[in-house]
């Protein structure tokens, strides 16, 4: 009897979006703490595209396949490590994971799935983790954004700049969104931003310190870095943070330390996706209690913008590298036929 084969989306070369092809692989399986996830949906995250580039490989371990979250069914697992996070066969579930998320099967660490919450179709739910974790991990624990701050989101529309914005309001703060054109600015307000600065037109540093009458922003969500830094550094209020989630305004840059040290400022930073099991599962146990019930109460919704059968993965990734979109992209695996 010949072994079960699933299928992916995989990369036949490093490249443009035209790289990416359907295949199939063996059919992977849970190890210890490990379940394994019919997926019936799959988000789309930059993460992937630089991975389709040849500009960030998987951690040591994680699949080749690229994929860092899904939605769909626990198959299988190990009993005792999907007991202790409260999940059993067959229920839906949405998962974090480091790679192989282009699947109709993946394993993930049972410490990383969380329940799909009631209302959400599992379209919706596979649009949540890596925005959800990335934004918690950085606005909430490493930020320390607390009710009555304020908090500057860069990027206020893509699907990491739409949950800063949700989560934000959600949580009490005072929430800036920047963006690259005046509808994109209405957008970010629509999902709840208290004010959107077009940064084609404005200074958002300027902009930033005029919206709180001098004082600055007390947390910076920064997706860009390189000149931004300076310009962050620039409107952050006394004992303000400054978190980097990505580089795509380049590594370097030039920045006022004396302002760093007369404000008391904080300049970090992170990457979610080398971080251990452990790590992550912290966080998905923060979201369950904090986030989760949220969603249950529809005072927060999915942004997902488009959806694309698996097979044109390729269309998702050019859509992302347009910028036109507005939040999340997922792939649907029910619309594939068999090989």
């Amino acid at each position: 009897m010949s072994a079960p084969f699933m299928r992916v989306v995989e990369l036949s070369a490093f490249g443009g979006p035209e790289v990416l092809r359907l295949a199939q692989r063996p059919m992977p399986v849970a190890a210890e703490g490990e379940v394994l996830i019919r997926v019936t949906a799959s988000g789309v995250n930059r993460p992937d595209v630089l991975q389709r580039m040849g500009r960030y490989a998987p951690p040591p371990g994680a699949s080749d396949i690229p994929g860092l979250e899904v939605a769909g069914v626990v198959e299988s697992g190990d009993a005792e490590a999907m007991a202790s996070v409260g999940i059993r066969r067959g229920d839906r579930v949405c998962a974090l994971v480091s790679g192989g998320g282009y699947a109709d099967h993946c394993v993930a660490p049972a410490g990383q799935c969380l329940p799909v919450p009631s209302g959400l179709t599992d379209l919706e739910a596979a649009s949540l983790p890596e925005t959800a974790f990335t934004v918690w991990s950085n606005v909430f624990d490493r930020g320390q954004l607390t009710a009555g701050e304020t908090l500057l989101v860069h990027g206020g529309t893509s699907g990491i700049g739409v949950m800063a914005i949700q989560l934000g309001k959600a949580f009490g703060a005072s929430v800036l969104a920047t963006a690259g054109s005046d509808d994109k600015c209405a957008a970010c307000l629509e999902w709840g931003a208290d004010h959107a600065i077009n940064y084609r037109s404005h200074d958002f540093a300027r902009e930033a310190m005029r919206l709180t009458d001098g004082v600055g922003v007390n947390v910076v969500l920064d997706m860009v870095a390189g000149s931004y830094v300076a310009r962050n550094v620039s409107c952050l209020a006394e004992d303000g943070r400054a978190v980097i989630i990505a580089v795509q305004g380049g590594v370097k840059a030039e920045l006022d330390a004396g302002l760093v040290l007369r404000r008391r400022l904080t300049l970090t930073g992170s990457t979610l996706r080398p971080r251990s099991v452990a790590f992550k599962s912290a966080i998905a146990r923060a979201l369950r209690a904090q986030v989760w019930p949220l969603y249950e109460s529809q005072r927060l919704k999915s942004c997902v913008h488009e959806v694309f059968p698996a097979q044109d993965a390729s269309r998702a990734h050019a859509l992302m590298e347009s910028g036109a979109h507005i939040g999340k992209l997922v792939l649907d695996w029910s619309a594939v036929s068999s090989f």
